[in-house]
C-alpha cells in the first residue's frame, strides 16, 4: 500500500513540475502582443496591422502593438520574429514579398528560412498592384494599350519605378514588359514614396503600386489607373480594367499576399487561439468593407492556417521562377 502511494504520489510531484508551462499557455495572453512589420508606417502592412490590431485588442484582452522594422525588402523584420521566442508575443505581418519573392531574390544572404522558421497564423487577403501613369505627363495616354502603343515605338526610352529591386511592382512591370513585347526601363526606387514622387515629378512614365497606396492618388486625379494586377477589376476602382483585359494580355495576373506568421514552434494553442482571433476580425463584415472599399484587397475565401500553408507554399516556387524570368537581383 506504501509503495504504491509512494509511486501515486512521484506522479503527481512529476505533473505539478509540469504544470507552470500548461498553465502559463493556458492563461495566453497576459500583456502586450508585438505584431512586427518590415515596412514603414504608413504602407498597407503597416495599416492592415493597426487596424487589425484594434478588434484584436478587444477579442484577447490585451494591446497589441504595431511595430515597423524597415530594410532589406522586409528581411530585417521576418529575421527578428524567426528568432523571437516561440511565446505568443511576437508575430510577424508577413507577405508574399518578405515569404516568397525573397526566397529566390535573397537566396544567398537570407539569414532565417521563409517555410522552416515560422508557424502559419492566418491568411489575411490577395493585394493586386495597380498601373499608374501621370496624366500630366501623358494626357494621351487613355488606355494600357495606349500605353504599350507609345512603349513599341519608342523602344527603350520609357521607364517605370518600383519600391525596390525584386518588390512586387517591379515583378508586375517585368511579367508585363515581356509579355508586351516591349523594352522598358526599370528604375528601383527605396520604397512607395519615392516611387510615386518619381511618377508625379515626371522622372517616370509609370508605376505599379500597390492598391492601398493607390487608391487616394487615383480618386483625386494625381494619376491615372490604367489596370489592376488581378484576373477582374476591384471594386475599389470602379471602371479600371484588369491589365489582362485592359492591355490585350490574356492570361496576365501579378498579385500578391498578405499574411500573419508567428515563430517556428509556437505552441498548438496558441497558434489556434491567435489564428481563430485573427479570423473573428477578419470576417467581420465592416472589416471586409474596410479591405475591398479602402485597401483594395480581396478577403481570403479561408483564411485557416492549413490554407495558408498552401497557398505560400505554392507561392515559393511561383515566385522563383518570376524572379528568374525578371532578372532581379540582390545577392
Amino acid at each position: 500500500m506504501l509503495r504504491r502511494f509512494s509511486i501515486a504520489a512521484l506522479a503527481a510531484m512529476t505533473l505539478a513540475a509540469a504544470m507552470p508551462a500548461v498553465a502559463q499557455d493556458s492563461k495566453w495572453p497576459t500583456h502586450a502582443i508585438t505584431i512586427v512589420g518590415g515596412f514603414p508606417t504608413g504602407a498597407g502592412t503597416d495599416l492592415y496591422t493597426r487596424k487589425l490590431g484594434q478588434g484584436l485588442t478587444e477579442t484577447l484582452g490585451v494591446p497589441i502593438v504595431a511595430e515597423n522594422r524597415t530594410g532589406a525588402g522586409g528581411n530585417v523584420a521576418s529575421d527578428m520574429v524567426a528568432r523571437a521566442a516561440p511565446d505568443g508575443y511576437t508575430f510577424l505581418f508577413g507577405t508574399a514579398g518578405t515569404h516568397a519573392i525573397n526566397a529566390e531574390l535573397y537566396k544567398k544572404s537570407l539569414t532565417f528560412d521563409v517555410w522552416n522558421d515560422f508557424t502559419h497564423i492566418a491568411l489575411l487577403g490577395d493585394v493586386p498592384n495597380v498601373l499608374l501613369i501621370n496624366p500630366k505627363k501623358h494626357p494621351d495616354i487613355k488606355t494600357c494599350k495606349d500605353l504599350i502603343e507609345l512603349a513599341r515605338k519608342n523602344p527603350g526610352k520609357m521607364n517605370y519605378s518600383s519600391t525596390g529591386n525584386g518588390a512586387s511592382g517591379h515583378l508586375a512591370g517585368a511579367l508585363f514588359t515581356q509579355m508586351a513585347k516591349v523594352n522598358i526601363v526599370h528604375v528601383p526606387y527605396r520604397g512607395q514614396g519615392p516611387a510615386m514622387t518619381a511618377l508625379l515629378s515626371g522622372e517616370v512614365d509609370f508605376f505599379f503600386n500597390q492598391s492601398a497606396a493607390s487608391i487616394a492618388a487615383v480618386n483625386s486625379g494625381q494619376v491615372r489607373a490604367l489596370g489592376v494586377t488581378v484576373s477582374k477589376p476591384i471594386e475599389a476602382l470602379p471602371g479600371v480594367p484588369s491589365v489582362a483585359e485592359g492591355c490585350g494580355l490574356p492570361g496576365y495576373e501579378s498579385s500578391t499576399w498578405y499574411g500573419l506568421f508567428g515563430p517556428a514552434k509556437l505552441p498548438a494553442d496558441i497558434q489556434k487561439r491567435m489564428s481563430d482571433a485573427v479570423i473573428k476580425e477578419i470576417s467581420k463584415p465592416e472589416f471586409k468593407r474596410w479591405l475591398i472599399d479602402t485597401q483594395g484587397i480581396t478577403p481570403p475565401a479561408d483564411p485557416s492556417p492549413a490554407a495558408f500553408e498552401r497557398v505560400h507554399k505554392a507561392d515559393i516556387a511561383r515566385w522563383a521562377e518570376v524572379v528568374k524570368m525578371s532578372g532581379a537581383k540582390v545577392d
